[in-house]
Formats: structure tokens, sequence, C-alpha cells
């Protein structure tokens, strides 16, 4: 079995039944009782968490000063004889340790990293610094900490391992774009659209591969300000690389009232955009329990109006 996603990104170590989870804090604090009941919620679907005391750290807004955050995550993927790591909560703050992370320590461990929100700076550096798949998924706190009302178990676990995800759907995905009912494939990348564009212009950058398929994830942002983030995405020509775009629930993105709503701000900015567009794929921020899926990996984007879905044909994770 090949150790590399046909897109060339390295897979990560596969995660199994009793498989140690690191669990670090790479941005915002969290609340204590919430992190005990996902530690709960992992041991019940057979994982072994484990965790360093600084992951409890407080600094202002975030879970501790930028050194101590690094050191976390480097000695979870190294030291702790952890096959992942899984990010308490997202918030604020990621995007500080990508200068201290050692890409060469992300390389030689290969070890899998699950999280959503401001995490996606972290995915878009393991991307792109490392060469290393990652898996866009389920986080301890309002998640896992809430049960499987809130999050989903099957796809987690089958992203850990060594077996395709295969086809996935959600009951609220839609297609938004009739003329191009039909399938698009390239390796999945994306993730929360303000940590995308807000790594435009650094040295760790979304840089995404030609025909890749765009996951935009994002939560509470009104119809005026998404549509100044889509306009920014296809004037920097990212969106116009993508073969197919894939947008989640876009929770609290409506105007009140529903007055303009996310489909309105999508339609009119990717109008002309030549390929499929998917809406209300349950990863990330959602209402309904979030998906968790692995980016870098190859997938198939079903445009049909009857039956949008992604089915996934490799998996992210290789021995």
């Amino acid at each position: 079995m090949s150790v590399r996603t046909a897109s060339g990104l390295l897979k990560f170590r596969p995660v199994r039944k009793g498989s140690r989870v690191a669990l670090v804090a790479p941005a915002s604090p969290f609340d204590r009782a919430e992190f005990d009941a996902g530690v709960s919620e992992l041991k019940r679907i057979g994982l072994e968490p484990v965790w360093d005391d600084k992951v409890f750290d407080r600094q202002a807004f975030t879970a501790g000063r930028p050194r101590v955050r690094v050191m976390s995550f480097l000695r979870a993927i190294d030291e702790m004889d952890a096959d992942a790591v899984i990010a308490v909560r997202g918030g604020y703050g990621s995007v500080e340790i990508l200068p201290l992370l050692d890409v060469e320590r992300v390389k030689k461990a290969r070890t899998a990293f699950v999280g959503y929100s401001d995490v996606t700076s972290l995915h878009s550096y393991l991307a792109a610094e490392a060469g290393l798949a990652s898996v866009h998924g389920t986080m301890v706190e309002g998640r896992l900490a809430k049960g499987t009302s809130a999050y989903d178990p099957v796809t987690l676990l089958k992203s850990l391992s060594a077996e395709p995800l295969g086809e996935v759907t959600s009951p609220a995905l839609e297609t938004l774009s009739p003329g191009f009912p039909g399938i698009a494939i390239g390796p999945l990348a994306g993730g929360t659209l303000t940590q995308l564009l807000a790594s435009f212009g650094t040295p760790f950058e979304f840089r995404p591969p030609d025909g890749h398929v765009l996951f935009i994830d994002e939560v509470n942002e009104r119809p005026f300000r998404l549509h100044r983030m889509l306009m920014q995405l296809r004037l920097s020509g990212r969106m116009q690389r993508a073969s197919a775009l894939v947008f989640g629930e876009m929770p609290g993105c409506d105007e009140p009232g529903g007055k303009v709503t996310a489909r309105d701000v999508i339609r009119d900015v990717l109008d002309g955009y030549q390929g499929p567009v998917l809406y209300g794929f349950a990863s990330g921020h959602t209402t309904s329990p979030s998906l968790s899926v692995p980016l870098g990996v190859q997938v198939r984007v079903i445009g049909h109006p009857e039956s949008p879905r992604l089915i996934f044909d490799e998996a992210a994770a290789a021995d």
C-alpha cells in the first residue's frame, strides 16, 4: 500500500481500536467540564486519550503562550506514543504556532491531526509545508463532549483508518449549480473561509493543487461579509483552480428572516463558475452531527440535483 495519496501527500499512520490519541489546545482555552466529557466519549468509542497538563495553560484569549502550545503539539506527535492528535477547540491562535513548528519532526512522525475552525491554519500548514494529509473533523469541546448528537463517530474512526471513507452525504446537501450537475474529481482541500483568506500573503498560505475539490466552512458571518470573502477568494484565482466547490451548512450566515441568505450570496459570486457546487455538507460548523472527512485524498463530487454526494476513493492513512 502506498504511503502517499494520489496528489502526493504523505498518508498518516492509521488509528485503530485502542490507539492513543493526544489532546492539544493550539488555539483558545476551553471548558474543563467539556474536556472531561470529551475524554469519556473517546474512551467509549475505543480510543485512549492522553494529554500534557500544559493543555490547561491560559494566556489572555489563548491556551497558553505560543511556545507552550507549539511544544505541546510537537510532544504530542512524537513523544507521547499517540497515533492521532485531536484539537480540543478552535477559537483563535493556531496561526501563532506555525512559524515555531519543526516541519521535519512533523513529517517524520506522520501523526494524524483532527480539527476544524481556527485549526484550518494547521491543516493548510500540514499540506503545504509538511506534505501531510489530515482530517477535517470533530474536536473535544462542543462535539465529543456532547456525544453523538453533535458528531458522527463512524466517519471520525473511518477517516483515521487505512480504509477509504467511501460515499458520504448529508440530509441537507443540495446542488446549487444546475447547469453543472456532473462529476468532478480531485483532492479535497479547504476549511473555514476566514482562516483560508487570512493565510494569503504569508509564508504559510493556502496552496491547494490545481483541480482540487474546495471545501468551504463558515459560521456567523453576515451575507455581506461572506460576499466580500468569496469575492476575495475568486479574485485571488484560487476558486477557478478548483474542480468543484462544496460548502458546509454555513450556520448563522443568513440575514434574520431570510431576506438575504448564504445561498443567495454563493449563487451571485459564483455566477459563471465552471463546475459543480454543493451546499449543506455537514462537516465543521454544523447544527447537525458533524462529519469527519480526510483532507488531501481523492474525492468525487456528484452534482446530481436529486442525489448530491461525495465519494472518497482513497484513504488518508497507511502503515
